[in-house]
Protein backbone atom coordinates (compact mmCIF):
# COMPACT_ATOMS: atom_id res chain seq x y z
CA UNK A 1 0.00 0.00 0.00
CA UNK A 2 1.02 3.37 -0.45
CA UNK A 3 2.66 5.57 1.52
CA UNK A 4 0.96 9.25 0.80
CA UNK A 5 -0.92 10.81 2.74
CA UNK A 6 -3.16 13.33 0.38
CA UNK A 7 -6.60 14.75 1.80
CA UNK A 8 -8.51 12.93 -1.12
CA UNK A 9 -6.75 9.56 0.67
CA UNK A 10 -8.25 11.00 3.94
CA UNK A 11 -11.59 11.06 2.76
CA UNK A 12 -11.83 7.90 1.17
CA UNK A 13 -10.89 5.98 4.32
CA UNK A 14 -13.55 8.28 6.25
CA UNK A 15 -15.58 7.03 4.00
CA UNK A 16 -14.86 3.57 4.44
CA UNK A 17 -14.83 3.39 8.38
CA UNK A 18 -17.80 2.30 9.46
CA UNK A 19 -17.79 -0.51 7.41
CA UNK A 20 -14.34 -1.99 9.22
CA UNK A 21 -13.58 -3.99 12.01
CA UNK A 22 -10.67 -2.57 13.65
CA UNK A 23 -8.86 -4.40 15.77
CA UNK A 24 -7.31 -0.74 17.33
CA UNK A 25 -8.25 2.66 17.31
CA UNK A 26 -5.19 4.81 18.26
CA UNK A 27 -6.38 8.31 19.82
CA UNK A 28 -3.42 10.58 19.08
CA UNK A 29 -1.31 11.38 16.28
CA UNK A 30 1.90 12.62 18.44
CA UNK A 31 4.98 10.33 18.03
CA UNK A 32 3.63 7.42 20.52
CA UNK A 33 0.52 7.37 18.61
CA UNK A 34 1.84 6.89 15.41
CA UNK A 35 4.16 4.60 16.77
CA UNK A 36 1.45 2.37 18.08
CA UNK A 37 -0.18 2.26 14.80
CA UNK A 38 2.89 1.56 13.00
CA UNK A 39 3.85 -1.54 15.37
CA UNK A 40 0.07 -2.76 15.62
CA UNK A 41 0.21 -2.48 11.55
CA UNK A 42 2.79 -4.11 10.40
CA UNK A 43 2.11 -7.17 13.03
CA UNK A 44 -1.13 -7.03 10.39
CA UNK A 45 -3.93 -5.61 12.87
CA UNK A 46 -6.22 -3.81 11.75
CA UNK A 47 -5.58 -0.04 12.83
CA UNK A 48 -7.00 3.85 12.72
CA UNK A 49 -5.01 6.40 14.14
CA UNK A 50 -7.18 9.84 15.00
CA UNK A 51 -5.94 13.29 15.80
CA UNK A 52 -8.09 16.15 16.53
CA UNK A 53 -5.79 18.90 14.74
CA UNK A 54 -2.28 17.53 13.20
CA UNK A 55 0.28 14.90 13.02
CA UNK A 56 2.98 16.25 15.58
CA UNK A 57 0.92 18.99 16.71
CA UNK A 58 1.36 18.72 20.38
CA UNK A 59 4.84 17.73 22.33
CA UNK A 60 6.37 15.57 19.40
CA UNK A 61 7.45 18.89 17.85
CA UNK A 62 8.33 20.74 20.59
CA UNK A 63 11.86 18.02 21.58
CA UNK A 64 15.58 19.61 21.76
CA UNK A 65 15.89 17.36 18.28
CA UNK A 66 18.34 14.86 20.00
CA UNK A 67 17.68 11.18 19.98
CA UNK A 68 19.68 10.73 23.70
CA UNK A 69 21.87 8.15 24.62
CA UNK A 70 20.47 8.35 28.15
CA UNK A 71 23.18 9.47 30.30
CA UNK A 72 21.28 11.80 32.01
CA UNK A 73 19.33 9.09 33.37
CA UNK A 74 22.62 7.27 34.41
CA UNK A 75 23.72 9.78 36.40
CA UNK A 76 20.13 9.34 38.36
CA UNK A 77 20.83 5.82 38.53
CA UNK A 78 18.46 4.50 36.27
CA UNK A 79 20.34 2.18 34.50
CA UNK A 80 17.60 0.52 32.95
CA UNK A 81 16.41 3.39 31.35
CA UNK A 82 19.88 4.97 30.67
CA UNK A 83 20.36 1.63 28.69
CA UNK A 84 16.45 1.43 26.95
CA UNK A 85 17.18 4.78 25.71
CA UNK A 86 20.76 4.24 24.29
CA UNK A 87 19.74 0.89 22.65
CA UNK A 88 16.68 2.52 20.88
CA UNK A 89 19.26 5.71 19.88
CA UNK A 90 21.44 3.18 17.67
CA UNK A 91 17.96 1.57 16.33
CA UNK A 92 17.19 4.84 14.97
CA UNK A 93 20.78 5.71 13.13
CA UNK A 94 21.92 2.10 12.28
CA UNK A 95 18.29 1.09 11.11
CA UNK A 96 15.18 2.47 11.35
CA UNK A 97 16.22 6.77 10.67
CA UNK A 98 19.45 6.94 9.66
CA UNK A 99 18.72 9.76 7.06
CA UNK A 100 16.89 12.07 9.97
CA UNK A 101 19.54 11.42 12.72
CA UNK A 102 23.04 11.99 12.61
CA UNK A 103 26.13 12.19 15.11
CA UNK A 104 26.72 15.40 16.86
CA UNK A 105 30.06 16.73 19.26
CA UNK A 106 28.27 17.39 22.48
CA UNK A 107 31.57 19.84 24.04
CA UNK A 108 31.52 20.93 27.74
CA UNK A 109 34.07 23.64 27.68
CA UNK A 110 36.38 23.53 30.69
CA UNK A 111 36.33 27.17 31.83
CA UNK A 112 36.07 28.96 34.93
CA UNK A 113 32.59 27.45 36.21
CA UNK A 114 34.47 24.20 36.11
CA UNK A 115 37.33 23.21 38.76
CA UNK A 116 39.40 20.22 38.63
CA UNK A 117 36.97 17.88 40.55
CA UNK A 118 34.59 18.98 38.10
CA UNK A 119 36.75 18.70 35.29
CA UNK A 120 37.02 14.79 36.53
CA UNK A 121 33.36 14.31 36.65
CA UNK A 122 32.94 15.39 33.43
CA UNK A 123 35.32 12.86 32.31
CA UNK A 124 33.78 10.18 33.97
CA UNK A 125 30.25 11.12 32.34
CA UNK A 126 31.93 11.66 28.78
CA UNK A 127 33.37 7.89 29.67
CA UNK A 128 30.16 6.17 30.41
CA UNK A 129 28.24 7.79 28.26
CA UNK A 130 30.58 5.54 25.91
CA UNK A 131 30.39 2.45 27.91
CA UNK A 132 26.52 2.85 27.24
CA UNK A 133 27.15 2.89 23.31
CA UNK A 134 29.62 0.05 23.57
CA UNK A 135 26.61 -1.53 26.00
CA UNK A 136 24.34 -1.26 22.95
CA UNK A 137 26.82 -2.60 20.27
CA UNK A 138 26.32 0.92 18.25
CA UNK A 139 29.61 1.12 16.64
CA UNK A 140 31.96 4.23 16.79
CA UNK A 141 31.93 4.44 13.06
CA UNK A 142 28.55 5.60 13.90
CA UNK A 143 28.97 7.42 17.35
CA UNK A 144 32.53 8.33 17.72
CA UNK A 145 34.42 7.89 20.96
CA UNK A 146 34.68 10.91 23.82
CA UNK A 147 38.06 12.76 23.91
CA UNK A 148 39.58 15.91 25.89
CA UNK A 149 40.53 18.60 23.53
CA UNK A 150 42.88 21.41 24.03
CA UNK A 151 41.82 25.01 23.90
CA UNK A 152 42.21 25.33 19.93
CA UNK A 153 40.03 22.70 19.08
CA UNK A 154 37.88 24.11 21.80
CA UNK A 155 37.81 27.09 19.59
CA UNK A 156 37.49 25.41 16.50
CA UNK A 157 34.28 24.03 17.80
CA UNK A 158 32.73 26.47 19.38
CA UNK A 159 34.40 30.46 18.59
CA UNK A 160 31.80 31.83 20.89
CA UNK A 161 33.00 30.14 23.96
CA UNK A 162 34.25 32.34 26.79
CA UNK A 163 38.12 32.40 26.65
CA UNK A 164 39.07 33.64 30.34
CA UNK A 165 40.36 30.50 32.06
CA UNK A 166 39.86 27.94 29.04
CA UNK A 167 41.60 25.14 29.46
CA UNK A 168 40.17 23.00 26.46
CA UNK A 169 36.92 21.14 26.38
CA UNK A 170 35.26 17.33 27.02
CA UNK A 171 33.36 16.14 23.52
CA UNK A 172 30.87 13.43 23.84
CA UNK A 173 28.85 12.41 21.28
CA UNK A 174 24.85 12.16 20.86
CA UNK A 175 22.62 11.61 18.05
CA UNK A 176 21.20 14.85 16.34
CA UNK A 177 18.01 14.83 14.53
CA UNK A 178 17.02 16.71 11.94
CA UNK A 179 13.08 17.67 12.73
CA UNK A 180 10.81 15.83 15.42
CA UNK A 181 8.11 16.75 13.62
CA UNK A 182 9.48 14.69 10.25
CA UNK A 183 10.32 11.81 12.29
CA UNK A 184 6.38 11.47 13.06
CA UNK A 185 5.73 12.09 10.07
CA UNK A 186 7.58 9.62 8.38
CA UNK A 187 6.39 7.29 11.00
CA UNK A 188 2.65 8.24 10.39
CA UNK A 189 3.62 7.40 6.93
CA UNK A 190 4.82 3.86 7.31
CA UNK A 191 2.04 2.83 9.11
CA UNK A 192 0.00 4.11 6.34
CA UNK A 193 2.26 1.94 4.14
CA UNK A 194 1.34 -1.02 6.23
CA UNK A 195 -2.41 0.07 6.14
CA UNK A 196 -2.79 2.02 8.53
CA UNK A 197 -5.97 4.72 8.04
CA UNK A 198 -4.16 8.06 9.24
CA UNK A 199 -7.13 10.58 10.02
CA UNK A 200 -6.69 13.98 11.10
CA UNK A 201 -9.21 16.64 12.05
CA UNK A 202 -11.08 13.65 13.89
CA UNK A 203 -11.87 14.38 17.40
CA UNK A 204 -12.21 11.38 19.76
CA UNK A 205 -14.39 12.49 22.67
CA UNK A 206 -15.81 9.37 25.36
CA UNK A 207 -16.12 7.07 22.22
CA UNK A 208 -17.61 9.45 19.65
CA UNK A 209 -15.77 10.12 16.57
CA UNK A 210 -16.18 14.04 15.18
CA UNK A 211 -14.57 15.04 11.59
CA UNK A 212 -13.75 18.89 12.71
CA UNK A 213 -13.62 19.91 9.21
CA UNK A 214 -17.15 18.88 8.81
CA UNK A 215 -19.17 18.60 11.86
CA UNK A 216 -19.95 15.38 10.83
CA UNK A 217 -20.10 12.17 13.37
CA UNK A 218 -18.33 9.43 12.21
CA UNK A 219 -19.20 5.11 13.03
CA UNK A 220 -16.22 3.24 13.61
CA UNK A 221 -16.04 -0.40 15.07
CA UNK A 222 -13.02 -1.00 17.64
CA UNK A 223 -11.96 -4.35 19.67
CA UNK A 224 -9.45 -1.82 22.08
CA UNK A 225 -9.06 1.64 22.30
CA UNK A 226 -5.28 2.99 22.51
CA UNK A 227 -5.16 6.71 24.25
CA UNK A 228 -1.56 7.97 23.29
CA UNK A 229 -2.60 11.25 24.23
CA UNK A 230 0.90 12.45 25.94
CA UNK A 231 0.47 15.05 28.69
CA UNK A 232 -3.52 15.71 28.18
CA UNK A 233 -4.14 12.09 29.58
CA UNK A 234 -4.94 11.83 32.91
CA UNK A 235 -1.94 10.32 35.14
CA UNK A 236 0.50 12.58 34.49
CA UNK A 237 2.40 15.33 35.59
CA UNK A 238 3.43 17.85 32.89
CA UNK A 239 6.45 20.22 32.82
CA UNK A 240 6.99 22.95 30.68
CA UNK A 241 10.29 22.77 27.91
CA UNK A 242 11.55 26.18 26.53
CA UNK A 243 13.90 26.79 23.73
CA UNK A 244 14.46 29.84 22.08
CA UNK A 245 16.26 29.95 18.33
CA UNK A 246 19.40 31.72 17.52
CA UNK A 247 21.31 32.82 14.96
CA UNK A 248 24.08 30.38 13.75
CA UNK A 249 26.54 33.28 13.22
CA UNK A 250 26.05 35.06 16.51
CA UNK A 251 27.78 31.56 17.43
CA UNK A 252 30.59 32.11 15.17
CA UNK A 253 28.80 28.79 13.05
CA UNK A 254 29.22 26.28 15.65
CA UNK A 255 29.68 22.66 15.16
CA UNK A 256 29.72 21.25 18.17
CA UNK A 257 26.98 21.74 20.60
CA UNK A 258 28.23 23.55 23.87
CA UNK A 259 26.75 22.93 26.74
CA UNK A 260 26.88 24.81 30.52
CA UNK A 261 26.31 23.94 33.48
CA UNK A 262 23.10 25.71 36.10
CA UNK A 263 24.83 27.49 38.32
CA UNK A 264 23.71 25.82 42.09
CA UNK A 265 22.49 23.22 40.06
CA UNK A 266 23.39 19.27 40.03
CA UNK A 267 23.36 17.79 36.85
CA UNK A 268 21.37 20.06 34.77
CA UNK A 269 22.62 22.28 32.17
CA UNK A 270 21.69 24.27 29.26
CA UNK A 271 22.81 23.61 25.38
CA UNK A 272 22.95 25.38 22.09
CA UNK A 273 22.71 22.65 19.28
CA UNK A 274 23.42 23.58 16.17
CA UNK A 275 20.94 23.33 13.15
CA UNK A 276 21.76 21.96 9.61
CA UNK A 277 19.90 25.67 8.56
CA UNK A 278 21.76 28.51 10.19
CA UNK A 279 20.21 28.49 13.20
CA UNK A 280 20.65 27.11 16.71
CA UNK A 281 18.41 25.86 19.37
CA UNK A 282 18.52 26.80 22.81
CA UNK A 283 16.92 24.81 25.65
CA UNK A 284 16.32 23.56 27.77
CA UNK A 285 14.02 24.50 31.10
CA UNK A 286 11.78 22.58 33.20
CA UNK A 287 9.19 23.79 35.31
CA UNK A 288 6.06 22.42 36.46
CA UNK A 289 2.86 22.92 35.25
CA UNK A 290 -0.32 23.94 36.93
CA UNK A 291 -4.24 24.19 35.55
CA UNK A 292 -5.35 23.76 32.17
CA UNK A 293 -2.93 22.61 29.98
CA UNK A 294 -2.31 24.75 26.79
CA UNK A 295 -2.45 23.72 23.15
CA UNK A 296 -0.03 25.28 22.38
CA UNK A 297 2.82 26.75 24.86
CA UNK A 298 4.63 29.69 24.48
CA UNK A 299 7.68 31.01 25.85
CA UNK A 300 7.63 33.22 29.06
CA UNK A 301 10.08 36.68 29.00
CA UNK A 302 11.57 34.93 32.51
CA UNK A 303 12.32 31.64 30.70
CA UNK A 304 13.85 33.48 27.98
CA UNK A 305 15.72 35.47 29.86
CA UNK A 306 16.99 32.50 32.29
CA UNK A 307 18.40 30.80 28.76
CA UNK A 308 20.40 34.04 27.66
CA UNK A 309 21.97 34.43 30.61
CA UNK A 310 22.67 30.50 32.12
CA UNK A 311 24.40 30.33 27.94
CA UNK A 312 26.03 33.79 28.39
CA UNK A 313 28.13 32.41 31.18
CA UNK A 314 30.04 30.52 28.79
CA UNK A 315 30.47 32.81 25.66
CA UNK A 316 33.16 35.43 25.19
CA UNK A 317 30.16 38.15 24.29
CA UNK A 318 27.06 37.59 26.32
CA UNK A 319 23.62 37.01 24.44
CA UNK A 320 20.93 40.30 24.25
CA UNK A 321 17.56 39.71 23.87
CA UNK A 322 17.57 41.15 20.70
CA UNK A 323 19.50 38.45 19.45
CA UNK A 324 16.62 35.90 19.94
CA UNK A 325 14.73 34.87 16.36
CA UNK A 326 12.41 32.77 17.39
CA UNK A 327 11.21 30.84 20.67
CA UNK A 328 8.91 27.25 20.88
CA UNK A 329 7.81 25.49 24.19
CA UNK A 330 6.22 21.95 25.24
CA UNK A 331 4.59 19.90 27.90
CA UNK A 332 6.24 17.25 28.33
CA UNK A 333 4.46 14.07 29.33
CA UNK A 334 5.53 12.95 32.72
CA UNK A 335 4.02 9.49 34.64
CA UNK A 336 3.21 10.83 37.93
CA UNK A 337 5.27 9.51 40.94
CA UNK A 338 6.92 10.57 43.75
CA UNK A 339 6.65 14.66 44.86
CA UNK A 340 9.77 16.88 44.31
CA UNK A 341 10.91 18.58 41.23
CA UNK A 342 9.74 17.65 37.42
CA UNK A 343 13.69 17.81 36.25
CA UNK A 344 13.61 14.71 38.85
CA UNK A 345 10.70 12.68 37.64
CA UNK A 346 11.54 10.01 35.94
CA UNK A 347 10.85 9.73 31.71
CA UNK A 348 10.19 5.70 31.98
CA UNK A 349 6.88 5.08 29.83
CA UNK A 350 3.55 3.13 31.83
CA UNK A 351 1.53 1.55 29.41
CA UNK A 352 -1.87 -0.26 31.14
CA UNK A 353 -4.73 -2.30 29.47
CA UNK A 354 -8.36 -2.22 31.28
CA UNK A 355 -11.79 -2.68 29.80
CA UNK A 356 -10.89 -2.18 26.27
CA UNK A 357 -8.94 0.58 26.39
CA UNK A 358 -5.08 0.75 26.31
CA UNK A 359 -3.46 3.60 28.13
CA UNK A 360 0.27 4.78 27.09
CA UNK A 361 1.86 7.39 29.23
CA UNK A 362 4.80 9.53 30.39
CA UNK A 363 8.33 8.24 28.34
CA UNK A 364 10.13 10.53 25.82
CA UNK A 365 10.62 10.60 21.83
CA UNK A 366 14.21 8.49 21.66
CA UNK A 367 12.00 5.56 23.08
CA UNK A 368 8.67 5.78 20.81
CA UNK A 369 9.15 2.75 19.45
CA UNK A 370 9.56 0.41 22.54
CA UNK A 371 6.58 2.07 23.71
CA UNK A 372 4.43 1.17 20.90
CA UNK A 373 5.96 -2.65 21.44
CA UNK A 374 5.42 -2.57 25.30
CA UNK A 375 1.94 -1.30 24.40
CA UNK A 376 1.12 -3.72 20.92
CA UNK A 377 2.40 -6.58 23.09
CA UNK A 378 -0.24 -6.89 25.41
CA UNK A 379 -2.68 -7.03 22.40
CA UNK A 380 -0.88 -9.81 19.93
CA UNK A 381 1.33 -12.70 20.47
CA UNK A 382 2.74 -11.98 16.54
CA UNK A 383 6.76 -10.90 17.09
CA UNK A 384 7.09 -6.69 16.92
CA UNK A 385 8.81 -5.80 13.41
CA UNK A 386 9.59 -2.43 13.79
CA UNK A 387 13.30 -3.00 15.18
CA UNK A 388 14.11 -3.48 11.70
CA UNK A 389 11.30 -1.35 10.17
CA UNK A 390 13.04 1.30 8.20
CA UNK A 391 10.83 4.41 7.97
CA UNK A 392 9.92 5.86 4.82
CA UNK A 393 13.05 7.68 3.10
CA UNK A 394 15.69 5.72 5.37
CA UNK A 395 17.59 4.59 2.11
CA UNK A 396 20.19 7.71 1.76
CA UNK A 397 21.97 9.95 4.25
CA UNK A 398 23.65 12.15 2.23
CA UNK A 399 24.20 16.24 3.04
CA UNK A 400 22.08 19.06 1.49
CA UNK A 401 19.19 19.72 2.92
CA UNK A 402 16.64 17.63 0.81
CA UNK A 403 18.58 14.19 1.87
CA UNK A 404 19.23 15.15 5.52
CA UNK A 405 15.02 16.18 5.42
CA UNK A 406 13.80 13.64 3.02
CA UNK A 407 15.85 10.66 2.60
CA UNK A 408 15.63 9.07 -0.45
CA UNK A 409 13.26 10.69 -1.24
CA UNK A 410 14.64 13.79 -2.02
CA UNK A 411 14.60 13.12 -5.83
CA UNK A 412 11.04 13.15 -5.79
CA UNK A 413 10.33 16.12 -3.76
CA UNK A 414 13.07 17.74 -6.17
CA UNK A 415 10.77 17.16 -9.15
CA UNK A 416 8.45 20.13 -7.14
CA UNK A 417 9.30 23.57 -8.01
CA UNK A 418 12.71 24.34 -7.05
CA UNK A 419 13.05 27.69 -5.62
CA UNK A 420 12.87 29.25 -2.09
CA UNK A 421 9.72 30.57 -0.43
CA UNK A 422 11.44 33.92 -0.05
CA UNK A 423 14.70 35.89 0.08
CA UNK A 424 16.95 34.12 3.06
CA UNK A 425 14.70 31.53 3.69
CA UNK A 426 16.09 28.38 3.52
CA UNK A 427 12.97 25.99 2.16
CA UNK A 428 12.06 25.23 -1.43
CA UNK A 429 8.48 25.77 -2.54
CA UNK A 430 8.70 22.19 -3.47
CA UNK A 431 8.76 21.20 0.35
CA UNK A 432 5.53 22.83 0.51
CA UNK A 433 4.31 21.35 -2.28
CA UNK A 434 5.25 17.56 -1.09
CA UNK A 435 3.72 18.48 2.07
CA UNK A 436 0.51 18.93 0.62
CA UNK A 437 1.05 16.20 -2.17
CA UNK A 438 2.59 13.21 0.31
CA UNK A 439 2.45 14.65 4.15
CA UNK A 440 -1.22 14.42 4.91
CA UNK A 441 -0.61 18.71 5.40
CA UNK A 442 -4.44 20.06 4.95
CA UNK A 443 -3.44 23.60 6.23
CA UNK A 444 -1.43 26.85 5.69
CA UNK A 445 -0.12 26.01 8.95
CA UNK A 446 0.21 22.37 8.82
CA UNK A 447 2.78 23.30 5.86
CA UNK A 448 4.76 25.84 7.91
CA UNK A 449 4.45 24.91 11.24
CA UNK A 450 5.14 21.23 10.97
CA UNK A 451 6.05 20.03 7.70
CA UNK A 452 8.80 22.94 7.19
CA UNK A 453 9.25 24.12 10.38
CA UNK A 454 9.42 27.63 8.95
CA UNK A 455 7.66 29.03 12.42
CA UNK A 456 10.35 28.63 14.34
CA UNK A 457 12.35 31.39 12.98
CA UNK A 458 9.54 34.44 13.34
CA UNK A 459 10.67 36.35 9.96
CA UNK A 460 10.52 33.14 7.92
CA UNK A 461 7.02 31.80 8.80
CA UNK A 462 6.42 35.78 8.29
CA UNK A 463 7.40 35.70 4.65
CA UNK A 464 6.91 32.22 3.84
CA UNK A 465 3.13 32.49 4.34
CA UNK A 466 2.08 33.93 1.02
CA UNK A 467 3.88 31.14 -0.84
CA UNK A 468 2.61 28.61 1.74
CA UNK A 469 -1.24 29.83 0.49
CA UNK A 470 -0.58 29.60 -2.86
CA UNK A 471 0.79 26.24 -2.45
CA UNK A 472 -2.53 25.11 -1.12
CA UNK A 473 -4.78 27.00 -3.14
CA UNK A 474 -3.09 24.97 -6.25
CA UNK A 475 -3.62 21.73 -4.50
CA UNK A 476 -7.19 22.73 -3.73
CA UNK A 477 -7.82 23.62 -7.43
CA UNK A 478 -5.90 20.10 -9.03
CA UNK A 479 -8.10 18.10 -6.22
Amino acid sequence: MSSMLTAARRQRELERLPSEHLDLLVVGGGITGAGVALDAASRGLQVALVEKDDLAFGTSRWSSKMVHGGLRYLASGDVGLAFESAQERGVLMRRTAPHLIRPLPMAIPLGHDIDRKGQALVGAGARAADLLRASTRTPRSVLPGPRKVGVAETLRLLPAVRRDGLRGAWVNWDGHLEDDARLVVAVARTAAAHGARILTRVRYDNGRLTDTLTGESLAYQAKTIVLATGAWSPGTTPSKGVHVVLDAARLGHPTASITVPVPGESNRYVFALPHGDGIVHLGLTDDPLDGPLPEVPTADEHEIRFLLDTLSRGLEVPLERSDVIGSFAGVRPLVQGAEGRTADLSRRHSVTLEDGVLTVLGGKLTTYRRMAQDAVDLLTDVRCRTRDLPLVGAGSTGRDRLSRRYGSEAAEVARGTMVTVAEGVPVLRAELEWGLRAEGALTVEDLLERRTRLSLVDAWGEAARPVAESVLEEGHAKA
